[in-house]
């Protein structure tokens, strides 16, 4: 790569400029879509639930992302997936149908996962094995950050200037649209460090990868679904209340999440991971339990505080990965990640109705799960070494 550019135009500060543009649209896409669909839409817990598992189908496809990158580099097709997202967002305070909303979801949703997985591969290509926890935590410190300017503005757009839904979905995903054509015409276009497969790739020994990454997304959606929904349906949250709970994540992560991304390189990949999922165990069950507004706000930035740790996941894969797999690889994962979301939101919606503490025991019993997989975790995780306790597969093409 060429060394004689303004640093503001290297790969890793271009990583960090579109991560900016994601919280613009989806922070605001987030922090309203609670009280939008039961005040403007009104949807009950099972509308609630089929609106998020059509917001997961596009995650699911990820894997598609790999047949576009024959028409289109990766670089290009993560800026257009960013105005996709922006575009979607914008046009979502328009639709207060159950169709309409479902629709516009699902264009928001698309721009949205394949970002996400567009990035996850461009980070493990463009970032060195050694820097990569600390980096991908500096990356969720600016979505961070850029999040806790959003969540500002909307508590002040709608407790101070009282504009509407309409507004504020508009100028979050204007915003988003606008750093994305920036993206396109500011930066050169980064080379891959190594050439990548243009089709699918399954491998035997990444089966711990794809099992970890199947529950985490699993255990997620309950979280990302229904806990914000508790909070508005069982405590009676504003939205601009709910605003203020997220401004106080965002402000956490900003501080922690690069500290949890050097101790992540420090402790090594199993040690985060069973700390992450022992600490979800609690917490899920204490969310079937709890009766307090309060507790319940705790609760919450207590829950997000451990989204920092799922870093670990992913450095996991890298220093197993054959280098080639990563873009490939970044897609299948995003698609196991999204197959229980597509299905959970609308079947525990269902549950929600008659028992709603339900819910988050399913979720305890994956993050249960979740913990017990850690232990198969090597302390020193590489390519032959993917799996505790037994023989390594050889690191070789087709395993």
């Amino acid at each position: 790569m060429q060394t004689d550019r303004p640093k503001w135009r290297s790969p890793e500060c271009l990583l960090m400029l579109m991560a900016s543009a994601v919280p613009l649209s989806f922070a605001t896409w987030f922090a309203l879509i609670n009280n939008f669909a039961v005040e403007a839409a009104g949807f009950n817990g099972a509308q609630f639930g089929m609106l998020q598992s059509i917001r997961e189908i596009p995650g699911f496809m990820a894997f598609a992302v790999i047949f576009l990158l024959i028409l289109m580099r990766e670089q290009p097709l993560a800026v257009v997936s960013l105005l996709v997202l922006g575009i979607g967002t914008a046009m979502t305070g328009f639709f207060s149908g159950v169709i309409g909303l479902y629709c516009v979801t699902a264009l928001m949703s698309v721009g949205f996962h394949y970002y996400e997985t567009l990035q996850n591969s461009l980070s493990l290509q463009w970032i060195d094995k050694a820097r990569t926890p600390h980096v991908l935590g500096k990356l969720i410190a600016v979505g961070s950050f850029t999040s806790l300017l959003a969540f500002a503005l909307i508590y002040l757009c709608l407790t101070l200037l009282g504009l509407s839904y309409q507004t504020v979905f508009a100028a979050g995903g204007a915003l988003t649209c606008a750093i994305a054509a920036f993206a396109w015409l500011a930066y050169p276009h980064f080379p891959s460090r190594q050439a990548q497969h243009k089709h699918l790739v399954l491998r035997k020994r990444y089966w711990l990868y794809y099992l970890l990454t199947f529950l985490s997304g699993a255990r997620r959606q309950i979280f990302v679904v229904f806990a914000g929904f508790l909070m508005v349906e069982k405590f009676h949250y504003s939205a601009a209340s709910l605003t203020l709970l997220f401004l106080v994540n965002c402000a956490i992560n900003i501080w922690l999440a690069p500290r949890i991304g050097k101790l992540i390189g420090h402790w090594g990949e199993r040690r985060a991971l069973l700390l992450e999922y022992a600490g979800l165990v609690v917490i899920f069950t204490s969310y079937a339990l709890v009766q307090s507004a309060m507790a319940a706000a705790l609760l919450y930035i207590l829950d997000h505080l451990f989204f920092a740790l799922a870093i670990a996941i992913k450095s996991y894969f890298q220093k197993i990965a054959d280098p080639a797999d990563i873009a490939s690889t970044a897609g299948v994962a995003f698609t196991i990640n999204h197959i229980a979301a597509v299905i959970l939101p609308a079947l525990l919606g269902v549950v929600w109705l008659s028992s709603p503490p339900a819910v988050f025991m399913c979720g305890a019993a994956l993050a249960a799960a979740s913990l017990v997989l850690s232990y198969l975790v090597p302390n020193r995780p590489a390519a032959g070494n993917e799996v505790r306790f037994r023989r390594p597969f050889p690191a070789v093409h087709g395993t």
